[in-house]
């Protein structure tokens, strides 16, 4: 008789292989668990299940069912504190939401479909950099991509509009005026240095990347010079600091092998870039090149400090002409030389050059109607009077890059307004996909082989790991990480060091976090999600790991002893349980803060949003701001009594339980990432209890708890993300059951990053695509 009762009280159960119906299987299970709530007149956060007229219009009903299989598989519903859903019922009714309501197959996943879309300014510039080795700035040119889902490679987002395409075809002629300026095939020779090579006489820390307005200071570089003569130098520079306009002044002098190159005033300026050339004669050898400094004019009181920062220095010489070399560009794409005198040997060479360029830039099987068309092209330019073999492959060149075959992916879909006709990429497209996903740029030569040969399916894994061992996956750090943690942001991230810091003046403030802070907190983030890509390390450990990449600069702002030099490095961080992860880097603790305090809300929705992946309700219109709270206590009070006053409007409480416990448990980190004990003289309480009913005290505790208890969560999120970044469109209810397979690898390989990345390049989402409604 136990026996029974234990086996009732577990709810119904469905043998393997009986059909589930709603009103024998689905329905007792709500009735028994979420009734209560949202059920026989009860509609508890605005949500009623069982208020339809239509039994067969409620089953269709997506949205609905939506927010019931995602609350139940975060086991956000039921409440902790409510009798839950054992596993079995669990299983049996996100089955039948995804079979009878999203109408999935597993065993034929819908991969969706993608929006032909335009590259935006990142892949551009990738791009014309990998195909012509072309440093184009195109956050110069082009106006900022419009994001979708968190990502700015959306192709629902990146539309085009008549004016930029005018800047697109602008900027073809002055990508190829770059590649192949005048007289390139004879150019004079050209040596880059880097501004951090200059560094000053006897201390290493002071470098040419970052050099006060406020005191006299030089840095040095030695360069090999291959001959006499008279010389060009370039200082490419920045000038950083203070955010608003100020009088702060300094002269700068440029040398080079002891002669003057030239001097100039500095003060406020917000140009990306800006240059001081001149010309100087140099002996061959090894000759001195020096940045110096020297405080003009002091800033005025409140004012914040200007700083010098070097980019490059370009040398380029002798100018007499006697010495020359091929320049990159002209490298890249006349890989032969110059061209031959005879019309059909030149005529053979355009079509070469042609071949190789078009096949990288347009991603597709060439044909030979366009190649006639370009080399043909090529020609004509070639006899005109005055113009040479050079300005022909330029202005096929141009044509090419204001081409929408450059400019936009296509995946060619035989049906394309047939929703039920699922189709494989052809090879070519796979390799698009891949190489803007691992490089954000054009396939390479190697892609593109096997694509021809149709091989790259067969190689895929191999041709992953080759693209991840390649600089370019850089990209893949930086941008990804740049957008789903908000890292690029940092920036120009608005925020006020002085409120925050509690210190009088801006000027006081910046002298403890200064813009290269911000750079730093950036680069913590990509080093520490490179480190587990590469090292195959367990994913979870972006939440937990016990270590991170400092420099001694940001350790020193985090209170962390013992590192020096201006090097990122690894550093175990187990003396400090409260830092490690993503969450107490600065870089999250920073872009989920208010620009002057902490916002328990903005950290909680941060952590929902972007590593849980369950997302709170936008929330009510005319919200009081937390402020309030304050007036009414009629004192100083602490983050969290201000919250608990905040939320004892009904309205808010449902929204405010999700995500207040997380961003309270990081209240010990200020709007900056500090560590702090107290607030307004009081300790702080960062312990709390999840949603899903896990305790914590501090956020080492929480920490665990996410990396652990909630580690499906964050395996599901992340899918999520790096899909949607992977494909460029946004997660739908269809893509429920390609996110399953993705979790069920991570969980297979110890949550290996490298492995999800495996999955989701073997996908159905990322190897087909089906018709458009």
């Amino acid at each position: 008789m136990g026996v029974m009762l234990a086996l009732l009280a577990m709810g119904p159960m469905v043998a393997v292989g009986d059909p589930v119906s709603y009103e024998k299987d689905i329905q007792p299970i709500l009735e028994r668990y979420c009734f209560d709530c949202h059920g026989e007149g009860i509609s508890k956060g605005k949500f009623s299940m069982d208020r339809f007229k239509d039994l067969s219009k409620h089953l269709e009903d997506r949205e609905h069912w939506m927010a019931i299989w995602r609350n139940v598989r975060s086991q956000v519903m039921p409440p902790f504190d409510e009798d839950q859903l054992s596993a079995e019922e669990k299983r049996t009714l996100q089955t039948w939401i995804e079979r009878e309501v999203f109408k999935l197959d597993p065993a034929s996943p819908d991969p969706g479909r993608v929006t032909i879309r335009r590259l935006n300014r990142t892949e551009y510039q990738n791009a014309v950099f990998d195909l012509l080795g072309v440093e184009y700035d195109t956050k110069e040119v082009f106006p900022a991509d419009d994001t979708g889902y968190g990502f700015d490679n959306i192709g629902d987002v990146l539309s085009i509009s008549p004016l930029l395409m005018e800047k697109y075809i602008a900027a073809a002629e002055e990508v190829v005026d770059l590649a192949l300026p005048e007289g390139a095939a004879a150019q004079v020779p050209r040596v880059d240095i880097d501004g951090g090579k200059f560094v000053a006489a006897g201390d290493a820390k002071t470098t040419g990347k970052w050099l006060a307005f406020d005191r006299k200071q030089s840095v040095k570089v030695a360069q090999e010079i291959r001959w006499d003569g008279e010389y060009q130098v370039t200082v490419e520079y920045a000038i950083k600091g203070a955010s608003e306009a100020t009088v702060h002044e300094a002269n700068l002098l440029v040398k080079a092998g002891g002669g003057k190159v030239g001097e100039v005033s500095l003060g406020w300026d917000q140009r990306r870039v800006i240059d001081l050339t001149g010309k100087v004669p140099l002996k061959k050898g090894r000759q001195e090149f020096e940045i110096a400094l020297s405080p003009a004019r002091a800033p005025a009181e409140g004012e914040e400090e200007l700083f010098f920062t070097l980019h490059r220095v370009i040398v380029q010489g002798p100018l007499g002409g006697k010495e020359r070399e091929y320049g990159k560009g002209y490298r890249m794409i006349l890989v032969d030389g110059p061209p031959p005198e005879d019309d059909r040997a030149r005529e053979v060479y355009a079509r070469k050059i042609m071949r190789s360029f078009v096949s990288r830039a347009f991603r597709k099987p060439l044909d030979d109607v366009t190649i006639n068309r370009l080399v043909k092209m090529v020609d004509e330019v070639d006899r005109q009077p005055g113009k040479t073999f050079q300005d022909g492959i330029k202005q096929a060149i141009a044509t090419c890059l204001a081409s929408p075959r450059f400019l936009f992916r296509v995946e060619i879909q035989p049906e394309p307004n047939n929703p039920g006709k699922v189709v494989p990429l052809d090879e070519y497209s796979v390799a698009a996909r891949l190489s803007f996903f691992l490089w954000g740029s054009v396939p390479d030569d190697e892609l593109l082989s096997l694509a021809f040969n149709n091989k790259l399916r067969a190689n895929l894994r191999a041709q992953v790991d080759r693209m991840l061992a390649d600089p370019r996956s850089n990209r893949l750090v930086e941008n990804f990480t740049g957008q789903w943690l908000q890292a690029r942001d940092l920036e120009t991230l608005p925020v006020s060091a002085k409120d925050i810091l509690g210190l009088r003046t801006n000027r006081e403030a910046a002298r403890v976090f200064d813009v290269r802070l911000r750079a730093d907190m950036k680069r913590e983030t990509e080093m520490l999600f490179d480190f587990v890509l590469r090292k195959d390390r367990p994913a979870e450990e972006l939440i937990s790991a016990r270590y991170s990449f400092l420099n001694e600069r940001l350790a020193g702002f985090y209170g962390i002893e013992g590192v020096e030099g201006e090097e990122f490095r690894a550093v175990d961080l187990t003396e400090h349980p409260e830092r490690g992860g993503l969450l107490t880097q600065g870089t999250v603790l920073m872009v989920s803060s208010n620009p002057t305090r902490t916002s328990p809300v903005k950290r909680g929705l941060f952590v929902l949003d972007n590593l849980l992946g369950t997302p709170a309700p936008p929330a009510p219109p005319d919200v009081p701001p937390l402020e309030e709270a304050a007036e009414a206590t009629g004192g100083e009070p602490t983050m969290r009594e201000m919250m608990e006053i905040h939320r004892k409007n009904p309205d808010c409480r449902g929204c405010h339980q999700r995500m207040d416990p997380i961003g309270l448990g990081l209240e010990n980190f200020n709007a900056l990432g500090q560590f702090r004990a107290t607030e307004h003289g009081k300790k702080i309480d960062a312990g709390g209890q999840l949603l899903t009913g896990e305790k914590f005290t501090d956020v080492a505790q929480l920490k665990e708890i996410l990396a652990d208890k909630r580690q499906v969560d964050f395996y599901r999120c992340l899918s999520e993300k790096l899909l949607t970044y992977a494909i460029g469109r946004g997660m739908e209810y269809y893509d429920a059951t390609t996110i399953d397979l993705l979790v069920e690898r991570l969980e297979e390989n110890d949550g290996k990053l490298r492995e999800l990345i495996y999955g989701i390049v073997e996908s159905a989402p990322f190897q087909k695509r089906r018709g458009d409604d």
